[in-house]
This record gives C-alpha cells, sequence and structure tokens, in this order.
C-alpha cells in the first residue's frame, strides 16, 4: 500500500513529536503512530496503518 504524501508527512511529524497519533488528512480519522505501537510492545493483528511488527503468515 503506497501513502499519499500528506499521510508520510503527518506520520513522520507525529512520531517526531512522540504523539500516539494523528489525524488522517485525507479522511480525517485518527491514526495510532507506529512510536505509540512500538510501546504496546506487540501486534493487535487488526490491520494497523503503521504496524511496526511482521505480518501474520
Amino acid at each position: 500500500m503506497e501513502l499519499d504524501a500528506r499521510v508520510i508527512t503527518a506520520h513522520r511529524e507525529a512520531c517526531e513529536r512522540g504523539d500516539a497519533g494523528y489525524i488522517d488528512p485525507l479522511t480525517g480519522l485518527f491514526v495510532m503512530t507506529e512510536v505509540y505501537l512500538v510501546n504496546r510492545e506487540r501486534c493487535c493483528n487488526r490491520g494497523c496503518r503503521h504496524c511496526p511488527y511482521p505480518k501474520d503468515k
């Protein structure tokens, strides 16, 4: 899945601030950042956009 440049920028900026998430500039929905997901220390298997964990096979 290729992400829109606005989404990439919003995610990067939120991660730099250490935010748990950001508002998706395309949909207006809250999206969790990779920083937040790493700190959870496990995958929830819900297909999070920025999931840092390997995909289930």
